[in-house]
């Protein structure tokens, strides 16, 4: 049975849990040992620590469904379930810590470098506050995003040397800022870290690795599967894009079965309403004009990987502004599809309600705002000088 298959089949199991993950504002345990169970949290990791090394589509498409049985199980199965992909960049001594007594052991993250990672002799010390690190309280580590100094790219080329820097469960504490309306299952928790030590081992330059052709992340020297040479930036946006239009397919969902049951004011069925069915059509059409751009960039960066061809920045400019700006889309038909849905939306025990907070909330990630990667392409297509934007 396939991990989609297993998500299917454990759907009533993931909609019970996702209302007290809500009400606790964390996944629940029996939530993340049925992630676990399904496969899903370790598709991505190598299959020579026992992962599933799934291909990035069949993993996000069972990401995208848990996305819509379960939002907050969705959100985080594509976050952390990234993880193991990440992982397994690293150096085969850091993989080998964490996976070799526990081959379960996964990380939470937050790559926005609001902390600071300070190079010293042997490593790196850290020290700060990262927010919304979704999942953290079933991870047995975190990955956090900084600026380390600046690194050499290229002779006499110097660049801020950002990359991610994995800490261990005794090196931070999770404070629990997580009072929120929407996403609130997630656990999006604040990690905070007083002065800790990382060798250099563990830290990944983004700079120095993802945009070298010439010069592969460590870990790929023993993981050499095509999976493991996609691009980062793709790979993390398609990672929060596809649970995020799982939840659009399940607002339209819910949206459709309430409207087909509601009475119009003056009599008359709201079903039988022109204009609902219209603001229904044009609500699908751009859901599944969504979903097929999301298809179309797993395809296009696995294809690359799969023949060892490098994708230069604009295309993959292209193919971020294509899966963010498609989620932006996706949740202005909802706003519209909302704006018609009843007035009783408004109390917390309405189908719609906790499902529109939800879709508010994950359309706030910085990962999903379409802007800045929409001026790298535009400009890239006129030949122009485009932001810094990482691609």
């Amino acid at each position: 049975m396939s991990v989609l298959d297993e998500i299917r089949r454990l759907e009533p199991e993931f909609r019970a849990e996702e209302d007290l993950s809500a009400e606790q504002r964390s996944l629940t345990d029996r939530t993340y040992k049925y992630m676990l169970e399904s496969g899903l949290m370790r598709g991505l990791q190598p299959k020579r620590w026992g992962g599933g090394e799934l291909s990035l589509r069949e993993h996000l498409a069972a990401v995208y469904e848990l996305g819509r049985i379960a939002p907050s199980a969705g959100w985080v199965a594509g976050v952390v379930g990234s993880h193991p992909w990440q992982l397994a960049l690293f150096p085969e001594e850091v993989q080998q810590e964490i996976w070799g007594t526990d081959p379960n052991w996964n990380a939470s993250s937050s790559y926005a470098p609001t902390g600071k990672i300070e190079p010293v002799e042997g490593g790196y010390r850290v020290s700060g506050r990262w927010s919304f690190s979704s999942g953290s309280d079933h991870a047995q580590g975190v990955i956090l995003g900084g600026f380390a100094g600046k690194v050499e790219v290229a002779p006499g080329v110097e660049v801020p040397n950002y990359g991610s820097a994995l800490l261990y469960r005794d090196q931070y504490v999770i404070e629990d800022t997580w009072h929120v309306q929407g996403s609130r299952g997630t656990g999006s928790k604040d990690i905070v870290v007083d002065d800790a030590f990382i060798p250099v081992s563990r830290f990944l330059s983004s700079p120095l690795y993802e945009y070298n052709p010439e010069r592969p992340a460590p870990g790929l020297a023993v993981n050499t599967g095509a999976l493991y040479q996609v691009p980062w930036a793709v790979m993390f946006n398609l990672v929060l894009v596809a649970p995020m239009l799982g939840l659009g397919r399940r607002y339209l969902d819910e949206w459709r079965a309430e409207t087909e049951g509601r009475k119009a004011n003056w009599g008359g069925s709201l079903k039988d309403d022109p204009l609902m069915q219209m603001h229904l059509a044009e609500a699908e059409w751009v859901h599944e004009a969504a979903v097929l751009k999301m298809y179309d960039a797993i395809d296009t960066i696995t294809a690359a990987a799969e023949a060892v061809v490098f994708l230069d920045r604009g295309e993959r400019a292209r193919m971020r502004w294509n899966i963010t700006r498609g989620c932006q889309q996706v949740g202005l038909a909802i706003n519209q599809l909302h704006r018609v849905a009843s007035g009783r939306t408004v109390f917390v025990d309405h189908p719609l309600h906790r499902i529109y907070q939800d879709v508010t909330a994950e359309l706030g990630h910085a990962f999903l705002v379409s802007d800045a990667v929409g001026q790298y392409y535009g400009a890239h297509l006129l030949n122009s000088t485009a932001p810094e934007v990482m691609l």
